[in-house]
C-alpha cells in the first residue's frame, strides 16, 4: 500500500492552521522589540528578552514531537497538539500589549517578558506537529509542493500581520500615538485581531483533515521498508522520553549537515528580527538610540512592520515557485542561490538612499525566508523514519533555537560595545550570516532530491 496522492486543495486545507500561527509569530516578530522598549528595556536589553523564544523552542518542541508520535485518540495523532497551543497563543497575543494592566502586581516589562514566554512555548507546541503532519500525510513526490504551500500560508498570514498595525493606523485612522510607558492603540487591536485569526484558521485545519492512524502508517511502503532498516540495525523504538538524546545521536548524516546551514540561517533571521526596529529608527529616520516614545519612532515601527510585510509576502509567491525551481536546480542549489540573494538583501539595507528602497532589500530577506522555511524540510523528510517524524523534527528545531540563543546572549553586548550602540551592524552580521549558510549547503547530501532537466 502507499499513501494517497492528496489535491492541492486538501494540501491547502491541511497547511491553513500555519496562517494564524505566523500571524502571531508576525505580529510578535515585528512588535515585541518595540513593545519592550516601550515598557521600558534599552535596546542593549532587548535580545536578552528575546532569549525566551528559543529556550522554549529548545525544550518544547522535542518532547511535543516525541509524544505526538506515541499519541492517537478520537482527534487524531497531531491535532490535539496544534489545537493546544493556538488557544495558549491567543491568551498570550491578547494580554502581551496590555501588559501595564498588570502594573499593581509587577512591573509591565516583567509581564511583557512573561507573555512573550507564553507566546513562544504556544506557538511551538503547534508548529512542530504541523511539521510533522505533512511528513505523515504526503508521499515522498508531494512533500516538496507539501512544505512550499506550508511556507505559502506561512508568508500571508505574516503580511497581515506585519502589515496590521499600519494598516490599522494608515486606512481606519486608528491611532498610532501614545505616551511614555503605553502601548498604542493600534498595535493592541492588531494583537487582538491575531488572536481570533489564530483560531479561527487552526479550526479550519482540524475540521477539514483526516490523519492517518497508526495501523494505517504501518501498512505503508515506505514505511515498512523504514521499519525494516531500523529493525536489521537494532534500532526499534523505545517508549521512553529519554530516547529523545538516544535519537539525537542517532541522527541521520544529511540532519547533522544540514544543522550547520540551519545554524547559520537563523542566527542571521534572529538578528534581523530583534534590531530592525531600534536600527532602522536610527540609520533611517536619525533616532537617538534611547528614543522609543517619539511619534517619529512609532512611525518608524510601522515601517518596520511593513517591510516585515513585503518580505513575507514575496515569501508565499516565491513558495509556489520553488517545486519547479528545486526541480530544474535541485534543492540544493536552489536554497544556495535563496541564502545569497538574501543575504545580499540584508547587506544592502546599509548603504540604501531612503526607507522606500528598503523594499527592495526585504524582495531579497523574501526569498531567502521561503526556502529556509521550506527546503531544509523537504530534504530532511526524505532521509528520517516517518516512525520517528514528529521526534526528529522537534530534534531538528535545535539547530534553530541554538544559533538564537547564542546571538541573544552576545547581540546586545555587540550592539552595545562594539558598534557603539549603532543597531544597524547587528543586520549587517545576519547578512555575511545567510552568505555562510549558503555555502555550506553544498556539503549536504540530499538522499531523494529529484532534477528534471
Amino acid at each position: 500500500m502507499e499513501k494517497r496522492r492528496l489535491s492541492f486543495w486538501e494540501i491547502w486545507n491541511m497547511s491553513f492552521g500555519f496562517l494564524g500561527i505566523q500571524m502571531g509569530f508576525a505580529l510578535q516578530n515585528a512588535n515585541a522589540s518595540r513593545i519592550l522598549q516601550i515598557f521600558g528595556a534599552d535596546v542593549d536589553e532587548l535580545s536578552w528578552f528575546w532569549i525566551i523564544a528559543p529556550l522554549m523552542g529548545l525544550i518544547v518542541q522535542p518532547i511535543i514531537g516525541h509524544y505526538s508520535d506515541k499519541t492517537w485518540g478520537r482527534f487524531g495523532r497531531r491535532k490535539p497538539y496544534f489545537l493546544t497551543g493556538a488557544l495558549l497563543a491567543s491568551i498570550g497575543l491578547i494580554l502581551m500589549p496590555q501588559a501595564d494592566i498588570f502594573i499593581a502586581f509587577l512591573p509591565a516589562l516583567w509581564v511583557g517578558a512573561g507573555m512573550l514566554m507564553i507566546m513562544d512555548a504556544s506557538f511551538n507546541i503547534a508548529m512542530e506537529p504541523f511539521r510533522a503532519l505533512v511528513g505523515d500525510n504526503l508521499r515522498t513526490d508531494q512533500r516538496t509542493l507539501g512544505f512550499s504551500v506550508q511556507t505559502a500560508l506561512i508568508g500571508f498570514g505574516a503580511v497581515v500581520g506585519s502589515w496590521l498595525p499600519y494598516a490599522l493606523t494608515n486606512w481606519f485612522g486608528v491611532s498610532n500615538r501614545t505616551v511614555e510607558g503605553e502601548v498604542p492603540f493600534n498595535l493592541i487591536l492588531s494583537f487582538i485581531i491575531g488572536a481570533v485569526i489564530l483560531i479561527i484558521s487552526i479550526l479550519v485545519t482540524v475540521l477539514s483533515t483526516k490523519e492517518y492512524s497508526p495501523e494505517e502508517l504501518a501498512s505503508f511502503e515506505d514505511e515498512q521498508a523504514h521499519t525494516d532498516a531500523l529493525k536489521k540495525d537494532g534500532e526499534e523504538h523505545k517508549s521512553s522520553l529519554f530516547d529523545i538524546f538516544d535519537d539525537f545521536k542517532k541522527m541521520p548524516v544529511t540532519m547533522r549537515q544540514l544543522s550547520w546551514v540551519q545554524f547559520f540561517s537563523w542566527f542571521g533571521l534572529f538578528g534581523m528580527w530583534v534590531f530592525a526596529t531600534p536600527a532602522i529608527a536610527q540609520h533611517m529616520y536619525g533616532l537617538a538610540y534611547t528614543d522609543s516614545s517619539s511619534s517619529l519612532y512609532q512611525d518608524a515601527g510601522d515601517w518596520v512592520g511593513v517591510l516585515f510585510g513585503v518580505y513575507n509576502l514575496v515569501s508565499a509567491f516565491y513558495a509556489f515557485a520553488l517545486p519547479y525551481i528545486a526541480k530544474k536546480l535541485g534543492r540544493k542549489r536552489t536554497h544556495a542561490t535563496s541564502l545569497i540573494i538574501g543575504g545580499l538583501g540584508l547587506l544592502s539595507i546599509y548603504i540604501m538612499p531612503d526607507k522606500n528602497w528598503l523594499i527592495l532589500s526585504m524582495i531579497g530577506v523574501g526569498i531567502a525566508w521561503s526556502s529556509i522555511l521550506a527546503m531544509p524540510y523537504a530534504i530532511l523528510a526524505g532521509s528520517i523514519s516517518p516512525k520517528k517524524m514528529g521526534v526528529y523534527m522537534g530534534i531538528f528545531n535545535f539547530f534553530i533555537v541554538i544559533p538564537q540563543i547564542i546571538n541573544a546572549l552576545i547581540g546586545g553586548p555587540l550592539v552595545k560595545y562594539a558598534y557603539d550602540n549603532h543597531a544597524i551592524f547587528a543586520l549587517m552580521v545576519s547578512g555575511a550570516s545567510f552568505l555562510i549558510a549558503a555555502a555550506l549547503v553544498y556539503k549536504v547530501k540530499d538522499v531523494d532530491d529529484v532534477v528534471q532537466n
